[in-house]
This record gives structure tokens, sequence and C-alpha cells, in this order.
């Protein structure tokens, strides 16, 4: 195998050594760079959110560097710059090239960085535990992004009330559930754009996925591990007597 696609194919696996290890490394950088945008929410010394500051600069070129080789391993190059996951690494690193622009923009993107981590949970395993990581994944890059965005957009406007990330989470925790919290209302107008988009996905969104959780762990707890000696089929229900996929009698 050419070395270029052997490291396309390190870059979309997690079942080999090496595969695991590229990703692994992904994701920790991923949620090293979120764990620096919480941090800098809350009162910190010069020098330390400068060294912060320089962290997350190193963290976006190495992302800039991986994006430039996914690019060049991809088979379809178009496709790869067009296809979803290709958006997200593109939002990851526009920081690059927008380092001259507005910096509050720039600011609003980085909280989107964290969706570069759905690539690993997106992969083909349909395990139970798979399915829930999914799930949960979905949930929290939801929570956060919008955390995140409200903080960005109301914090200079609104202080008091947004004054670090954990205010920022307690708010979206409250909006997205519909619950609601008086005494916490955005004033910017961005801000309140925002509330909305959180209001409507969390109405949209978030109950389906807790549901299709929900429903996870109830098949968990309705079902036992029989393998079919015919089909392979490894998970039956309790009571199961024959394979539901092929009838084969059961080994009791």
């Amino acid at each position: 195998m050419p070395w270029r696609s052997q490291l396309g194919f390190y870059f979309d696996d997690l079942e080999t050594g090496t595969g695991r290890a590229i990703n692994g490394a992904v994701a920790a950088l991923v949620l090293g760079s979120s764990a620096i945008f919480v941090a800098q929410t809350y009162p910190l010394p010069e020098l330390v959110r400068s060294r912060l500051n320089q962290i997350d600069t190193c963290i976006l070129y190495l992302f800039f560097g991986e994006y430039l080789l996914r690019w060049w391993c991809a088979g379809d190059r178009w496709k790869f710059l067009l296809s979803p996951f290709g958006i997200i690494d593109l939002v990851a690193i526009l920081p690059v090239f927008l380092g001259s622009f507005d910096v509050r923009f720039i600011r609003l993107l980085r909280w989107f960085r964290i969706l570069r981590l759905a690539r690993i949970f997106s992969g083909n395993h349909n395990s139970d535990l798979a399915i829930v990581l999914r799930i949960l994944f979905t949930v929290a890059a939801i929570v956060f992004i919008f955390s995140g965005l409200i903080y960005q957009v109301e914090h200079h406007h609104n202080p008091l009330i947004f004054h670090t990330f954990l205010d920022a989470f307690y708010y979206s925790i409250f909006t997205m559930t519909t619950v609601g919290y008086g005494s916490v209302v955005p004033t910017s107008d961005a801000g309140k754009l925002t509330t909305v988009l959180m209001v409507l996905t969390g109405v949209a969104l978030i109950p389906v996925q807790l549901g299709e959780l929900l429903k996870r762990f109830l098949q968990s707890t309705n079902t036992k591990n029989l393998t079919c000696p015919g089909c392979g089929l490894a998970t039956h229900d309790l009571d199961a007597l024959c394979c539901k996929r092929c009838g084969m009698p059961l080994p009791q």
C-alpha cells in the first residue's frame, strides 16, 4: 500500500494500534483546546493566560497541518473539502486565515472545534455501547457549543450574569430543557437569537437523543448475549428459543 494511502487509512481507522494512536492524539488535542477555552473564561494571571494562548496557537497549527495531510491523502479531494467532516475541520482552522479580522468572530468559531470528535464517534460500530456513546457525545457537544456561544456573545454585555463558562453552562441547561430561570436573561440581540436557537434545538433534538438512549438501556436489560449457530447474530430476547433473523433453534 502506498504510504499516502496508508496514512489516509490510519486517519479514519480505530482498529489498529497506529490508527487508535493517531485519533487518540487528535481527540486529546481537541479536548485540550476546549479545556483552554473554558479556563480562559475565568480570571487568570496574565502569564498563565499568555501561556494558554500560546498552547492553543500551537494546537491550531497542528490542526492546520493535519487538515492539509487529510486533504492530500483523500482519494477525491473535492469530496473531502465538501464533506461534513471536511467542513468541520475547516471551521476549526479558520482562525489561521482570519487572524487579522474581527476577534469576536474568531472566538465564536473556536467553540465548534469540539465537533471534530464526531469523526471518532461516527464509526461503523453498531454495538449498544458505541450507540450510547454517540448519543451522549451528541448531547454533550450541543450543550458545550451553545454554552460557549452564549458566553461569547453575552459576556461583554452582561458580565455579572454571564461571568464564567459555568454561568453560561447553567443557563444553557435550563434553557435547552425549556425549564427557564427568570433572573438569567440575555440582553444583546445576538444573545437573544442564540437563546431562540437553543430552545429550538432543545425541543427538536435533545428529547429524541435522550429517548433513543432510554430505548437502548431498555433493550440491553431485555436481551441476552447468545450467538446463533446459523447466522451468527449475537443478541436475542431473554425468552427467545429461535433466532429472530434466520429461525434456527438457539442453544439453551
